[in-house]
């Protein structure tokens, strides 16, 4: 086995079935999906080889070779990884898709993709089935019965195999596909906030190199990455899956993103890291106090947009430190803040081999404190490429590099220290009275009155007509609907945020729409806001 290449998936797993054939590598726990009553589900590098070369066998009777498509529509279950292993050994392409994803936007992504076939479950089998006749490219359906409350049979569906089945059989090992580091392994699709989903092509070193990326984090040889991050997102494979497959961490997951069973999950299972995004840390910051929130063996918190407001108080708090990333998943380049680097806010500087500049419209860098957008390059000499590819759209990858910068798209600013500080998405910022809204300071305040269970921020167009003026919107969970008091939240924003920052409307809803990624989704808030709209409140 000298001659496998470990930075490859397929090669790497099989090293490792040798070398550590034991090593509880996943851990997919079940607390936080039944409070443990099912046994949770534990591969090591043996499964993970042997698994996935029966769904290689699979994908192989079905036609599928080198450079072929097909999705992968799961929650975060061991068969999502060991049909990642299969695509490696095949040389296919895996198409990773939210499975809350639906009608035609889960058909745009699979005929965007050129996809052959899909891998995915009882909760989302009747939107596949649905789709089905659309995608007339789409040969084959792969299932898998999740034993989860109040899904389907996979029996009642024409046409749909069995992955328990698939993984059952004793097959021959399959022959692995001769892979370069350049060659094609995933395509993650952009959100479609702007227009129809962008497909990123991501190569199969890409994604060896996120494994890596527990170096960078500073993960310890005892270390045990937690999340409950989707694994169609970049987010979850660079933080827990890639480093724990890669360098042998122990990693835990969850089915999905559970604020209430998070630190109950870490101190079960010793996990001494764990990542979020965004409002994800205002939504476990606003869980009621307790008294042992410290006592928890979770040492960092890997933070994509830390709400500033309140990342010391969660620090303090939890009795942990946040490492501050900032990345596209189009790969233009990564800054970092390591704990105790830099100003609390910041999400701090390039990675070597890159430079990070905040550029006007016309191209020039603004001056510190001057609001502009988020651009990065490789950095003078360095081998790096910033080129992004999105499947079947090269006008798409063209617009995205102009003048050799990667233009993300998000807007911010740097100081004189030069740390990079994100302030809003391109045209959504929030302006209100001649103020610039920070939401993550409204969502602070909110978030901390007891009737709140969750709240997102943003803005709608302001009822006074003002050119680019727009009132604040805090959209609230509360945590009991029939006694929730508007009145009574109104007067904690108003002693606890200035008058410009007080919310103009509560909005509130059962469940904040978010992503895989756990990024609220205003377009589906904006859909159901309206002045006089049920659920809405003014403060007078």
């Amino acid at each position: 086995m000298a001659e496998l290449n470990p930075m490859i998936l397929s090669h790497l797993i099989a090293l490792k079935a040798q070398e550590l054939p034991d090593r509880d590598i996943l851990t997919f726990e079940h607390l936080s999906l039944d409070g443990g009553k099912t046994p949770d589900e534990v591969r090591t590098y043996a499964d993970l080889h042997r698994n996935g070369n029966r769904i290689a066998a699979y994908l192989a009777a079905k036609g599928i070779k080198k450079g072929d498509r097909f999705v992968i529509s799961l929650r975060n279950h061991p068969e999502f990884v060991e049909a990642m292993v299969a695509t490696s050994i095949t040389g296919a392409v895996f198409v990773p898709v939210d499975p809350r994803t639906k009608g035609e936007k889960l058909a745009f992504m699979i005929n965007n993709s050129e996809s052959q076939g899909i891998v995915c479950a009882d909760y989302n089998l009747a939107e596949v089935d649905a789709v089905r006749a659309r995608c007339p490219q789409l040969k084959w359906v792969l299932a898998l019965d999740s034993g989860e409350n109040g899904s389907v049979s996979i029996k009642d569906f024409q046409g749909v195999d069995d992955i328990a089945q698939v993984l059952a059989r004793e097959v021959a090992p399959v022959p692995m596909a001769e892979l370069t580091l350049a060659d094609p392994f995933q395509i993650i699709y952009t959100s479609g906030t702007t227009g129809d989903p962008k497909g990123i092509v991501g190569n199969v070193g890409r994604f060896g190199g996120t494994g890596m990326m527990g170096q960078l984090f500073g993960y310890q040889a005892d270390e045990r990455p937690y999340t409950g991050l989707s694994f169609t997102h970049n987010n979850a494979q660079a933080t827990a899956l890639c480093p724990a497959l890669f360098g042998g961490y122990r990693a835990v997951f969850s089915r999905k993103f559970t604020k209430s069973k998070l630190w109950d999950v870490a101190r079960k299972y010793g996990c001494t890291s764990f990542s979020v995004l965004g409002g994800m840390a205002t939504a476990i910051y606003s869980e009621p106090a307790r008294p042992n929130d410290a006592d928890n063996p979770v040492r960092l918190v890997v933070s994509g947009g830390m709400p500033g407001a309140i990342w010391q108080a969660f620090e303090e708090r939890f009795g942990v430190k946040i490492f501050e990333i900032y990345g596209a998943s189009d790969g233009g380049g990564m800054a970092f803040k390591r704990p105790g680097e830099g100003p609390i806010g910041s999400f701090g500087k390039a990675m070597t081999g890159y430079e990070m500049k905040i550029l006007d419209d016309e191209g020039n860098e603004c001056p510190p404190d001057v609001v502009g957008e988020i651009c990065c390059r490789p950095a003078t000499g360095s081998p790096v490429s910033v080129e992004v590819e999105y499947h079947g759209n090269p006008e798409a990858s063209k617009k995205k590099v102009r003048d050799g910068w990667n233009h993300s798209g998000d807007m911010g600013h740097s100081d004189a220290e030069g740390w990079l500080h994100f302030d809003y998405r391109k045209g959504g910022g929030i302006r209100h009275n001649g103020d610039f809204i920070n939401p993550s300071f409204v969502e602070k305040v909110v978030a901390e009155h007891g009737d709140v269970d969750d709240v997102f921020v943003y803005g709608v167009p302001s009822s006074s007509g003002a050119p680019g003026e727009r009132d604040v919107v805090a959209a609230v969970v509360p945590r009991d609907m029939d006694s929730f008091d508007s009145k009574a939240v109104f007067t904690h924003c108003r002693q606890g945020l200035e008058p410009n920052f007080v919310p103009s409307y509560l909005q509130v809803v059962s469940e904040i729409p978010k992503t895989a990624s756990e990024k609220p989704q205003e377009r589906f808030l904006l859909d159901l806001f309206a002045p006089d709209a049920p659920g809405v409140h003014r403060e007078h």
